[in-house]
């Protein structure tokens, strides 16, 4: 297995038994329509039952004033109780059996209401099953789509232990990669003006709270910052600074889970009647609870107990009022559903223009599921399709053609879907694509000619990769792909030279931030596609090895940008292209 991008997901066994177990069960799976209701709209939804549930009435449980709906068989003692009728029953052959589809409808509501509810279908005996074992669904229901600057950003990802020590000090010498490296808020803010000449206009950080760790995920304060990085003020004078350029920063937030060193969970652990312990879900008290993939060390938080769940969102609200412009949520398939229905509400309240998106390694059924509670999510299967077409030659030309056609139709236009090419949890795509850096190039080209915010992991536009395999032995070290930013001589110029002209271009033709992708021609080599809000601008790519002449539906008139150096030739109607390289034309 050349990439484990999604992990729990990752052989067709495991899938095949995802689709099953969630087929055969109780299932709502939010579908919820619309997934991001306007004030006044009606919201209709729907649920499955799987054979082994013979079920034949079904209602939904719901409240609208911030509190738990609570309610059986039809009749609600808080909230209200709606019944589902019956949609349709559908033949399952690997299950051997009908699944039966029941929905209903929650009336319009007024703008600043959260929804909160759950699905329950009764039994011929009047035993209630339900949806996903009682799981607490919410929407938040107001009109505040995806800040429009958001459309416009190229994000650079910094990481922070690992990008510059700042003020003249050198990088530390640690004995492993997961030690500490020295990288500080300062240093980013001194390289600011090399940020700028980049061409970037959003910078996310990895996280910057109190933390025992390199990379921060396990905060042991949310509303501190780790002395090693630097201070509030620190952080202000980042801020500053990138506002002044026109740019914006978002952090890094986990509201999963904390460290075990966090004074919440000492609390709880030392004390059994402890308020806190509410605060985490211990299957045997103090030593077994629900961590962060059954590590320990990374207690999960119960976000259905109100007082953890309120702590997260002032967190939120915190930083955001502090001047940050939004957040890139961690493990966002972690929290209870109904948590971000609270987190829209909160962030938005704090700062409207906000941008939130969340990492959901997940296949995009999951992913839209966030549609409504966030502005969107990190494009894993986008990740996944640049990987296998460019780095691996996995995927032919057509392949990935239909691929982008289907993928950008399936998501609504206001989901925010920012595109990648690696990040601190995987192998750099340099490594990846074997040191070749014809593929890098032909990656970030497509990447950058479509729609979504382009990421960029730091150091990959100078070429930094990584000296191992984040897999080894059967685990994963992905602090492989977290070495130090390559500054000076170290840098590969001409890669970027290359990067800040795909930003140029990016910023010249402002329509590349919309649209959709229209595909001109495909075959097993070559791919031409154009924006449909634009169709002077033409891109083409050769996936193959070999040299290709391109014939066009529009004369050539100039290439704007090449992967290589001088090796695509126009010739009216036509280009020729080198193996794995591509181009972008003016027609």
């Amino acid at each position: 297995m050349k990439d484990f991008i999604f992990g729990t997901l990752a052989t067709e066994e495991l899938r095949f038994e995802h689709v099953r177990t969630r087929r055969a069960g109780v299932s709502h799976y939010q579908r919820r329509e619309p997934r991001d209701p306007l004030p006044g709209q009606e919201i209709t939804l729907e649920f499955s039952v799987g054979p082994d549930h013979p079920c034949e009435q079904a209602w939904i449980y719901w409240s609208n004033d911030g509190g738990d709906p609570v309610g059986s068989r039809g009749v609600a003692s808080h909230g209200f109780a709606s019944p589902m009728q019956l949609r349709g029953v559908e033949w399952d052959t690997i299950l051997w059996g009908y699944i039966r589809y029941f929905q209903g409808v929650i009336p319009g509501q007024t703008a600043g209401t959260i929804v909160r509810y759950f699905l329950s279908a009764a039994k011929f005996d009047g035993a209630e099953a339900l949806a996903a074992q009682g799981s607490m669904y919410a929407c938040y229901v107001d009109d505040d789509p995806t800040p429009a600057w958001t459309h416009e950003a190229v994000v650079y990802q910094i990481f922070v232990d690992r990008f510059n020590p700042g003020k003249g000090r050198d990088w530390l010498s640690p004995q492993a990669p997961s030690g500490f490296y020295g990288g500080t808020i300062q240093g980013i803010t001194e390289k600011m003006d090399y940020l700028s000449e980049l061409g970037v206009n959003v910078l996310w950080l990895t996280p910057i709270f109190p933390s025992p760790s390199h990379h921060g995920y396990d905060a042991t304060d949310l509303f501190e910052v780790e002395p090693r990085l630097g201070t509030k003020a620190d952080l202000s004078s980042l801020l500053n600074e990138a506002h002044r350029r026109d740019m914006r920063i978002l952090l890094d937030l986990v509201p999963n889970h904390v460290s075990n060193l966090h004074i919440t969970f000492q609390s709880a652990i030392k004390d059994e009647h402890s308020p806190y312990t509410r605060w985490y879900t211990f299957t045997r008290w103090p030593d077994q609870y629900r961590s962060f993939f059954d590590v320990p060390e990374l207690p999960q938080l119960n976000l259905r107990e109100p007082a953890a769940r309120q702590h997260m969102l002032e967190a939120a609200a915190y930083w955001l009022e502090f001047g940050v412009d939004g957040y890139r949520v961690d493990y966002a398939l972690g929290p209870a559903p109904d948590f971000w229905a609270d987190f829209r509400r909160a962030t938005r309240r704090a700062r409207p223009d906000c941008w939130t998106f969340g990492e959901v390694v997940e296949p995009p059924d999951s992913q839209v599921t966030f549609a409504g509670g966030l502005d969107g999510c990190l494009d894993f299967s986008l990740l996944e399709a640049f990987r296998r077409a460019f780095a691996y030659s996995e995927w032919n030309a057509e392949t990935l053609a239909s691929f982008l056609v289907r993928h950008e139709a399936y998501f609504p236009d206001s989901f925010s879907r920012p595109s990648f090419l690696d990040n601190h949890d995987m192998n750099r795509f340099l490594w990846a694509a074997g040191g070749e850096k014809r593929r890098l190039r032909l990656a970030a080209l497509c990447q950058f000619t479509l729609a979504g915010p382009p990421v960029i992991y730091y150091g990959t536009e100078v070429g930094l990769s990584q000296l191992r395999d984040v897999r080894q032995g059967g685990l994963g070290l992905p602090e492989e792909s977290r070495l130090p930013m390559l500054w000076g001589k170290t840098q590969d110029r001409e890669l970027l030279e290359y990067y800040r002209n795909l930003m140029r271009i990016r910023r010249s033709f402002r329509w590349f931030n919309h649209g959709k992708t229209n595909i001109l021609q495909a075959d097993k080599d070559t791919l031409v596609y154009t924006n449909t809000d634009n169709k002077g601008i033409i891109t083409a790519l050769n996936l193959s090895h070999e040299k290709k002449q391109i014939k066009l539906p529009h004369r050539v008139k100039e290439i704007v940008l090449q992967t290589g150096d001088g090796d695509a030739q126009c010739e009216n109607y036509g280009i020729t292209l080198s193996p794995l390289g591509g181009a972008i034309i003016l027609a």
